[in-house]
């Protein structure tokens, strides 16, 4: 069975940046959706951003859009989130996550890494 490591989280000031990466192992994800979601305290989970097998294609959340950017390395089996700009409100546990089909629903994501958490203080 697959399973997704994803690190990289910490704390820091707004306008700051931090690279989250998900590393992938016991099974090749190169075919699949990426996608990286996260989670407030008290809030559901959301959709961040998604990339396609080949990176050539991305999706992002309008809360995050020209702020973040996804990326990956087939070569490497890692996922990356580039976030800049951070702002308080992106405080949450990031999640990477991988499915076969493409989507911005959680549910339909088969594969989750164990989360990191981000903190931006104002």
């Amino acid at each position: 069975q697959g399973q997704l490591v994803a690190s990289g989280g910490g704390l820091v000031q707004a306008g700051g940046s931090l690279r989250l990466s998900c590393a992938a192992s016991g099974r090749t994800f190169s075919s699949y959706y990426m996608a990286w979601f996260r989670q407030a305290p008290g809030k559901e989970r959301e959709f961040v951003a998604r990339i396609n097998w080949s990176g050539g294609s991305t999706n992002y959340a309008a809360s995050v859009q020209g702020r973040f950017t996804i990326s990956r390395d087939n070569a490497k089996n890692t996922v990356y989130l580039q976030m800049n700009s951070l702002k308080p409100e992106d405080t949450a546990v990031y999640y990477c996550a991988a499915s076969t089909i493409q989507s911005s629903s959680p549910g339909l994501y088969g594969y989750w890494g164990q989360g990191t958490q981000v903190t931006v203080s104002s």
